[in-house]
């Protein structure tokens, strides 16, 4: 009896495909006139359409090499999969790059390296990096804070990601004793849940930190942080790297009413925020309005920009300098970054690359002297150790990370960010595709890719000679400027980092029972 219940399950199921299949092909031969091609070839252009669909997956696995897929390239996503995993993360049979291309770069080894057994770290936490500046120190701010990983997650608001992706980035960030940044989405409660320190990104919407008119409201946003011990630090965001110069993109598809409810905004409908800030319109008017959430909250307050035109830098770099006042931290974020939906034009070709952006900028504080009065932090694609080595050695004092910290927790770059229909559940809102997300699981991967990276971090410093990574200076790294050319870092850009003052991890060690540095 059971065998012929489930023959005519599978009949009827054989059935009901025929007939769909049926009306489809009677539907594109007869009745849509949109697509041609499914009109004159109704079976192979609907194949089309599938095919196009899952190309990304498609290419990165099966067609392109291991060098060729983008953003991230397959051997760029093993690593990341087997530091998270904790598996065997080295390359066998020396390296596939060419070496000798230009612009390719090569860290300098010592003869005599740092001896790991002379490491210095608390215990229990080996991969222990700390950053070696203090936030809010220079401007006197009540509660400065030294961050304890200068490896931390970059901005990803809930809502471009959905709540198991941000709960196992904060879950991980807390076991990787890292950061983790709101994005300009807000402070969700799934970015509380982990117990992680906070940035929190306010945008030109002011998710969080809105009245009830839909302004900001700096009653909100102290009442926020007074309630949240969490967030140590606020990121005023002015510009992005995916799409600088243009408001954040929250597609219709992605609003659900718990997203509204935190950012107080309508269900449904596409979360658009402006291109520019309401609160502040000149350079001395963004000090002030730093200074007043500074003073107001006690917590260091910086900003983050991707670089185009270089006169608002030098304006504010002359202005901080004669006010002694401003951002306690500055993030570059580079053209090559992006989580989410931006226009194709913004994404190709608004806003310098990282490197070329990171050493304008830095050199104008340089030149001024007010290069050692923030902490300099580095985005876009910085997420192995060696392209964090590069930045350090620029001048950066902390590294964030996005994409790959969403690689790490199981994003397979599909590039369906934009659409809400991520397939492994990470950058999207449908409770059907975030099921296969497990957030125990996810939050280890995610702690897992921190430390395994501060891990490689501190081997490569090692071998360079050094006790901490901060240590790194441009003449450390030679880039291939021809045919058999090579050349330091500190020639090609032109100038020197300004070293950070370093004597022994000792110094650094973290106290017990204390909040502050």
């Amino acid at each position: 009896m059971d065998a012929i219940v489930e023959w005519m399950t599978v009949y009827w199921y054989v059935v009901a495909m025929a007939v769909i299949f049926l009306y489809l092909l009677i539907d594109d031969l007869f009745f849509q006139p949109k697509h041609a091609i499914r009109t004159n070839f109704p079976v192979v252009g609907r194949m089309r359409y599938l095919l196009e669909k899952i190309g990304p997956e498609l290419r990165q696995y099966w067609v392109s090499n291991d060098k060729e897929e983008a953003p991230f390239n397959r051997d760029e996503r093993r690593w990341i999969y087997a530091s998270s995993k904790g598996e065997n993360k080295n390359f066998g049979f020396g390296t596939t790059e060419q070496l000798y291309t230009i612009g390719y770069p090569l860290i300098k080894h010592s003869v005599f390296p740092f001896p790991d057994e002379k490491a210095k770290h608390p215990p229990g936490d080996p991969t222990y990096i700390p950053c070696l500046k203090v936030m809010g120190e220079t401007h006197n701010r009540r509660r400065p804070y030294r961050p304890t990983s200068i490896i931390n997650i970059s901005a990803m608001s809930f809502g471009s990601l959905g709540a198991k992706a941000v709960e196992s980035m904060s879950r991980g960030a807390y076991a990787a004793k890292a950061m983790h940044n709101t994005g300009e989405g807000g402070v969700s409660p799934y970015h509380k849940i982990g117990g992680s320190d906070i940035m929190w990104q306010l945008g030109t919407g002011y998710y969080g930190a809105r009245g009830t008119d839909g302004k900001f409201s700096l009653d909100v946003l102290a009442e926020e942080v007074e309630s949240t011990p969490q967030i140590r630090c606020i990121e005023i965001k002015l510009s992005q790297g995916a799409k600088p110069g243009k408001g954040g993109i929250l597609p219709g598809a992605k609003v659900t009413a718990e997203i509204a409810k935190v950012r107080k905004i309508p269900v449904g409908k596409s979360c658009l925020s402006p291109n520019a800030h309401t609160e502040f319109s000149t350079v001395d008017e963004m000090i002030d309005f730093i200074e007043m959430i500074a003073d107001r909250t006690g917590i260091p307050v910086g900003i983050k920009s991707a670089i185009g035109g270089l006169e608002f830098w030098e304006e504010l770099a002359d202005r901080m300098k004669a006010r002694k006042q401003g951002p306690d931290f500055i993030t570059i974020d580079g053209s090559e970054g992006g989580t989410g939906a931006a226009p194709l034009t913004f994404s190709d070709h608004v806003s310098l690359p990282f490197k070329i952006g990171f050493a304008r900028v830095y050199q104008i504080f340089q030149e001024k002297e007010m290069v050692d009065k923030v902490i300099w932090i580095g985005s876009g694609k910085l997420g192995f150790p060696d392209r964090a080595v590069f930045a350090l050695a620029m001048g950066c004092d902390l590294i964030a990370v996005a994409r790959e910290a969403m690689i790490a927790i199981g994003c397979i770059q599909a590039q369906q960010c934009h659409t809400g229909h991520c397939p492994a559940g990470v950058a999207t809102q449908s409770k059907w595709l975030q099921r296969g997300l497990d957030v125990p699981d996810k939050s280890k991967r995610m702690a897992k890719y921190l430390t395994s990276f501060r891990k490689e971090l501190l081997t490569v410093a090692h071998a360079a000679g050094y006790e901490h990574p901060s240590q790194f200076l441009g003449k450390d790294i030679e880039i291939a400027t021809g045919v058999n050319q090579f050349s330091t870092m500190e020639e090609v850009f032109g100038y020197k980092k300004t070293p950070v003052p370093f004597t022994s991890m000792d110094d650094y060690m973290p106290i017990p029972n204390k909040t502050e540095a």
